[in-house]
């Protein structure tokens, strides 16, 4: 199956990083009409973006540790087929790669059968302390982008 995105990749930009993780349907997470609540969704994004962000040492963290905050600029979710009570289902994070001082995170979650239920994409600013918004990566994650860019990311 093709894989649809929300961004789109440049000439020479490195392929997309991404986690996968599952989860399954719980009780307290779903609505009167016994489908998971439309509002738990931008937990579940928080939660595969810090998956993939941690994996990669560029959690929120590891932005704070250098003085350096990044807020949820945009996020845009496609509710496509509902999830039920018990049901597993499997949430996939992807990050694009951008020059720009930003993080595109795009997201997937299936249920068990691989039918894709949910699309939805993020977008996360650099600012430091007093807010000012960052026009380049910063200096620590400068490596990270060198390994990235050489096809040298590891995730296994």
């Amino acid at each position: 199956m093709k894989q649809i995105t929300y961004f789109t990749s440049q000439p020479g930009d490195p392929s997309p990083l991404t986690k996968q993780f599952l989860r399954v349907v719980r009780f307290n997470e779903i609505d009167p009409m016994g489908i998971m609540w439309h509002g738990h969704y931008p937990s579940y994004l928080e939660d595969a973006r810090m998956a993939l962000g941690n994996a990669l040492g560029l959690g929120y963290q590891d932005f704070y540790d250098h003085g350096i905050l990044i807020p949820v600029r945009k996020m845009h979710i496609d509710y496509l087929a509902p999830l039920k009570f018990a049901q597993p289902y499997q949430i996939e994070a992807r990050l694009f790669y951008t020059e720009a001082a930003r993080l595109n995170y795009d997201f997937t979650i299936y249920d068990e059968n691989h039918r894709i239920m949910t699309r939805a994409y993020s977008i996360q600013l650099m600012v430091d302390k007093n807010e000012n918004l960052l026009f380049e990566w910063p200096e620590f994650t400068q490596n990270f982008l060198k390994k990235w860019k050489s096809g040298k990311i590891n995730l296994q």
